[in-house]
């Protein structure tokens, strides 16, 4: 299949995007593009650039959010535009997550899945209108109808947005909790406000890269890992899953596939109280003290822990004293809020 070469300005951002692949597809498996965008159907316009050299093409004709006047003008939509040559392309481009728009957006629970006996796994479907720009790691608030809020990290990657992916923790006394393992239905309605956070992957390092999740502290881990392997970030990923016992590391099989197919990526599981029938043979203890075990010097990583807020507030000291720097460890804490 032929590819024509893209060029972003003022950027000066390459990439290439295949014959019949659109402009914004294409960017969003690219490393170092980051395009704002919406609803991905042409509806939305927040996708809009100016083509300076080149020529595209709309497979279902101009846009509903594109005018004529825009048109002439060479404006395009790139979420629809396939391109019938190499382009030079002025657009915008997302430099942190302060150029994402933070929305409150109705959607529907398209399924739900049992992950383990606490851990349930919703699946969102946003109006056909509206998709949700985020970075890898962000989550999302569920607004309540009494004003209340619960906040629940993103664990799909930005480049598969058609659903929405959510771990949810069942919590003691929890009211949202209980209502999702107890009383939701599939095709329920939410409403959300996302995406927010800084808690999100950097791509403007060569340092390596640790992982530390503890609990569902792996949703936020699993969509950055996800969008590392799609746009081929080759910075070395490990990967620690602290969990109490073997059933809790509830999507254990993803990780170790992972480390099968992605040469630079090494999964490490920690469970702190393994049942005696567990036969478990790999690690135990405290997560963050099998990374301290295994990474005596850390002067020259990064670090992102999500988790419960003891794994982190006891990881830092420790990691600090092992010449982290402190502008290097990011973290998201996954505090139960309040009754």
């Amino acid at each position: 299949m032929m590819a024509y070469r893209v060029v972003l300005q003022p950027s000066g951002h390459e990439f290439q995007v295949a014959e019949n692949e659109s402009v914004l597809d294409a960017a969003l498996r690219e490393k170092g593009s980051v395009l704002p965008y919406g609803c991905r159907n042409g509806t939305c316009g927040s996708c809009m650039g100016t083509i300076r050299s080149g020529e595209i093409e709309y497979p279902d004709g101009r846009p509903p959010a594109l005018s004529e006047r825009e048109h002439a003008e060479g404006k395009v939509l790139l979420c629809q535009a396939r391109p019938r040559g190499d382009l030079v392309i002025e657009a915008r481009e997302i430099k942190t997550s302060g150029d994402i728009t933070i929305k409150i957006l109705p959607c529907r629970v398209e399924r739900r899945e049992l992950l383990a006996p606490d851990v349930m796994r919703l699946y969102l479907r946003l109006p056909s209108a509206e998709r949700l720009q985020f970075m890898a790691g962000q989550y999302v608030d569920i607004l309540l109808a009494d004003g209340r809020r619960r906040g629940f990290s993103l664990a799909n990657p930005p480049h598969a947005d058609d659903l929405l992916e959510l771990h949810v923790r069942r919590v003691p006394g929890g009211f949202f909790s209980a209502f999702v393992f107890d009383k939701m239905k599939d095709k329920a309605l939410l409403r959300f406000q996302g995406p927010l956070g800084s808690f999100f992957l950097r791509e403007d390092s060569l340092r390596p890269i640790i992982l530390i999740g503890g609990g569902t502290g792996f949703a936020p881990l699993k969509g950055m890992l996800e969008h590392a392997f799609q746009v081929g970030l080759k910075r070395p990923l490990h990967l620690y899953w602290g969990a109490r016992a073997e059933i809790d590391l509830y999507l254990d099989e993803l990780p170790r596939r992972w480390a099968q197919e992605q040469p630079n990526f090494r999964y490490t599981p920690v469970l702190s109280e393994p049942r005696p029938d567990d036969g478990w043979l790999g690690r135990t203890g405290w997560v963050h003290a099998a990374v301290a075990a295994d990474y005596p010097d850390l002067h020259g990583y990064e670090v992102y822990m999500s988790g419960p807020p003891p794994m982190i507030e006891a990881a830092k000291p420790v990691f600090a004293a092992r010449g982290l720097p402190e502008d290097r460890l990011f973290y998201d804490s996954f505090d139960f809020a309040p009754h």
